[in-house]
């Protein structure tokens, strides 16, 4: 079975994950405008009247901005929980009814299996996702302030990571945000910065080859190759090694990723 991903966006100006697997395709988040999403998809050759759902992690803007338009262009069901929804539908615009999923717990879209898992940011009910298809497992983990043991569990040994690396501590403390905005960033509700998920990330590597794509980069407190040698660098320390053990590499505000083969195994080389 064919699986395919990509990072449509990551960033703080909006945010969206394509996975698909044999006939059934989703997006986990649409934070950019309709079109924006219809035209980074199409840089892949992606049809979005072929998307079967609408997933959502949390209420933010850079998160659902797309999600009404979408989901009424296309007539998408759209997946969140109470919580989710209780935040995001002022912003969502008419919903049909029917198109209103709400889980509580696992749930499964054709060949793809969802377990969402609670993250800890400042929204009405955020998750992440683990997304199981064909025996491969994709895991999308952004926008917590904190990784404790049972998120751990659940996303470790992934074939696929989207992994939040958002800032660097230092460019953050020092640079132009307000104090306020800086603690809610670095906070236990905020963000995991380059050298939490450099500590975080060998922890989760095994020896599967996996893809891990550094995601929610700032453009104001980072910069990609500052978040990749800070990983590289604790990887490198935890006998790891980029092109051997693993392939690694920044989603981009700006621009899609290549759509990447989960299912069929990686040619080993440095980065993407």
């Amino acid at each position: 079975m064919r699986i395919e991903t990509a990072v449509l966006s990551s960033g703080s100006k909006g945010n969206s994950t394509y996975i698909r697997a044999g006939k059934y395709s989703v997006l986990i988040d649409a934070g950019l405008s309709g079109k924006g999403l219809e035209e980074r998809m199409a840089v892949l050759d992606l049809d979005p009247g072929s998307l079967d759902a609408l997933l959502i992690t949390h209420e933010h803007k850079d998160h659902i901005k797309g999600i009404g338009i979408l989901s009424r262009r296309y007539d998408l069901p759209i997946y969140a929980n109470d919580g989710t929804w209780a935040g995001a539908e002022p912003d969502l615009g008419k919903i049909k009814a029917e198109n209103r999923r709400v889980f509580t717990g696992d749930f499964v879209i054709g060949e793809l299996k969802f377990s969402p898992y609670a993250i800890s940011h400042d929204a009405s009910q955020p998750v992440g996702y683990v997304c199981q298809a064909g025996g491969k497992k994709i895991v999308l983990a952004t926008d917590t302030g904190v990784m404790n043991e049972q998120i751990i569990d659940k996303i470790k040994g992934a074939d696929f990571f989207v992994l939040e690396s958002n800032h660097d501590l230092e460019m953050l403390m020092t640079g132009k945000y307000p104090y306020f905005l800086k603690n809610r960033i670095k906070g236990s509700e905020g963000h995991l910065s380059n050298d939490d998920t450099a500590a975080l990330l060998p922890g989760l590597i095994r020896d599967n080859f996996p893809t891990v794509v550094l995601a929610h980069l700032s453009e104001e407190n980072n910069n990609p190759k500052v978040a990749y040698i800070t990983v590289n660098n604790a990887l490198k320390e935890a006998g790891l090694k980029v092109g051997r053990d693993l392939r690694m590499g920044c989603a981009d505000q700006h621009q899609p990723t290549q759509l990447f083969r989960v299912d069929q195994k990686t040619k080993k080389k440095e980065s993407f």
